[in-house]
């Protein structure tokens, strides 16, 4: 499949329109602009944008992608995927619609809701942002029409101002000034987060951190004064997990980072050969907060 060539790029070192040149997902394509900046897409098939000093975040390692790409393969957070298509599809227009998936990791979430939008008769030009190289070499070749981009979600977004028509943000940071900048007024912002009790069962085992208390509040007030909740959805479903899958659950998020395999491992040796855990998910779907009447 192609790559779109009409999305809306800024240059991040000028801010011109960035031109897609060339069309091979496998890398030889070229973003460039008008002022002679270009950036040539790696050999996996994303494109790297950090310039300067690029960022002070960590990025997920090669092992926890692994571990995410893993697990998210088999299927066991289809029915996240599935919600999270099931609210933005029906906001994009038939043409030329464009999505912003925000920290995109592997690409699977993005995956499904290209393929529901497909099945609908959509057409969808789509943005995949992450830190993370290793995850975006996954996503580019599960998402090869897309446009995959290295970058942090917390500086300006190399994207053109009411431009974009959903942005999914799925366990993944937000900065609601700037989905509100590159969202068109008629836009949506669906994100997913998990809520208290969410794998208590896996976390206890294997030392994954809980889920704080008062997370959706702190989500709506952080949102504020950019977003309005238009409706939440909880997601919540059984699990049925072996050892190795429940060391790539916990291996796979924000644990990845001070947590090796075989240490847990050695933590789920004497338990069952089956873990049973419970997802508990909220999907929120925002909308841009209308301006007070004067």
């Amino acid at each position: 499949m192609p790559l779109h060539a009409d999305l809306p790029l800024l240059c991040p070192v000028c801010s011109q329109p960035l031109e897609l040149l060339g069309q091979h997902p496998a890398g030889q394509s070229r973003l460039a602009c008008g002022a002679g900046h270009s950036f040539d897409a790696a050999r996996q098939g994303y494109f790297n944008l950090l310039v300067g000093k690029g960022t002070a975040f960590e990025a997920d390692s090669a092992e926890m992608v692994d571990a995410r790409f893993t697990f998210l393969g088999n299927g066991h957070y289809g029915p996240v995927a599935n919600a999270v298509a099931a609210a933005v599809v029906p906001c994009l227009a038939a043409e030329a619609a464009v999505v912003l998936d925000s920290g995109t990791g592997t690409g699977h979430y993005l995956r499904v809701l290209l393929d529901a939008a497909s099945a609908q008769g959509r057409k969808v030009a789509a943005l995949g942002l992450d830190i993370s190289k290793f995850a975006l070499r996954r996503a580019a070749r599960l998402n090869p029409e897309a446009v995959n981009l290295v970058w942090d979600i917390w500086q300006p977004l190399p994207v053109a101002a009411g431009s974009v028509d959903a942005v999914t943000v799925v366990f993944a940071p937000r900065n609601a000034a700037e989905f509100a900048r590159v969202l068109k007024p008629t836009g949506r912002l669906v994100v997913v987060t998990p809520r208290p009790g969410h794998l208590s069962s896996v976390a206890a085992l294997t030392g994954m951190l809980g889920i704080e208390e008062g997370k959706d509040t702190r989500l709506t007030s952080a949102m504020a004064p950019h977003f309005e909740v238009e409706s939440t959805r909880d997601i919540d479903f059984p699990l049925s997990l072996s050892r190795r899958e429940a060391a790539d659950l916990a291996l796979m998020g924000p644990a990845g980072h001070h947590l090796d395999r075989p240490a847990v491992a050695a933590r789920l040796e004497d338990h069952p050969q089956t873990i049973e855990a419970e997802a508990r998910f909220r999907l929120t779907v925002f909308s841009p907060a209308q301006p007070p009447m004067p």
